[in-house]
């Protein structure tokens, strides 16, 4: 069903698309057995590919797809493999989209040095094309991601996250790299300045609907359609917005109660209880009303482009985000 709505969605991008799937296969190949093993495994995996379509959906709507929208979209590939390939072993995950993890196949170390090589591919096209303005929107990102991802861990440790320390972490983590989607796609196709300012609007606030609606599916998502255990972030300590706002609804010695047992969480019905608490406090209620507010401020930027198909695209990809199971 999922895949079926994205091959919808993609079809006025159908043999970019395509085009782009083989450039990516090329992009990774190296003189290193060990390195075309792994990244034959990698593409094994076929993903959303979320992050592409942005890319060209995005060229298509300001312009037209270039050459210098394919290298974005590999670049932009490269680099969001290259962090999966590291979260997972920064998560000591086994399985990633179903199938075994790089780390856990070939160990930690080569999967750091894998994660290093795709990164490092992606920075050499830009420079290799010199796309030096893409060069710098890509290493920004990767800062923010970074900073994002350190800001989580040490407020996690705390238990102490509210709901703007919330939105910056998931405005540095997920939105940031489909804002830079969005930026790099408009900036390959026009030197309109409204129009790229506009997409990177698009990509910031569909990033962030996307986060906030992958942070509802731990509470009420089906694990053999999401992937993952319901209550993951729960057992990982993550504060998300469901729970920031439930704990605001309660007096300070029950929300300490409800941090108490966060912080002992364990496989004897403590996840229930956190969400169950969530479900009786209006917490998912109020994250889907949030998302949905970022889903229309970025349908309403999509305004200044004209109809097409490929707008059309960009607005059922919004409501993709916010309707998905997985």
């Amino acid at each position: 069903m999922i895949k079926n709505k994205l091959a919808e969605i993609s079809l006025p991008i159908k043999s970019e698309l395509e085009r782009f799937e083989e450039l990516f296969k090329q992009s990774m190949k190296s003189n290193v057995t060990l390195i075309d093993l792994i990244a034959r495994y990698i593409i094994r995996q076929k993903g959303k590919k979320i992050r592409p379509l942005l890319v060209l959906l995005a060229a298509k709507v300001a312009g037209g797809v270039s050459e210098r929208t394919y290298r974005g979209a590999v670049m932009v590939e490269l680099l969001h493999t290259a962090t999966l390939v590291h979260d997972d072993v920064v998560d000591n995950a086994d399985k990633r989209r179903g199938f075994w993890s790089i780390n856990k196949i070939f160990k930690n170390k080569v999967a750091v040095l894998m994660g290093d090589y795709l990164l490092s591919r992606g920075l050499l096209i830009a420079i290799q094309g010199k796309d030096f303005d893409f060069l710098d929107i890509i290493t920004t990102t990767v800062k923010r991601m970074s900073e994002g991802e350190l800001l989580q861990i040490r407020k996690t440790r705390k238990l102490d996250i509210d709901e703007e320390t919330y939105f910056r972490i998931i405005s540095d983590k997920t939105a940031s790299l489909l804002e830079t989607c969005c930026q790099i796609g408009a900036l390959s196709a026009s030197s309109d300045e409204k129009y790229y300012e506009a997409m990177r609007k698009f990509g910031e606030y569909i990033g962030i609907a996307f986060q906030i609606r992958d942070d509802i599916l731990d509470y009420e998502g089906n694990t053999s359609i999401i992937g993952k255990p319901v209550g993951g972030d729960i057992k990982e300590k993550k504060i998300t917005l469901p729970l920031i706002y439930s704990l605001q609804q309660v007096p300070k010695n029950e929300a300490a109660k409800i941090k108490k047992i966060i912080k002992n969480v364990d496989k004897n019905g403590s996840v229930e209880e956190i969400i169950d608490f969530v479900k009786r406090n209006n917490g998912l209620n109020y994250a889907s009303e949030t998302a949905s507010a970022y889903s229309k401020k970025a349908m309403s930027v999509l305004t200044i482009f004209p109809d097409t198909p490929s707008k059309t695209a960009l607005q059922d990809l919004v409501d993709f985000v916010i309707d998905r199971k997985n």
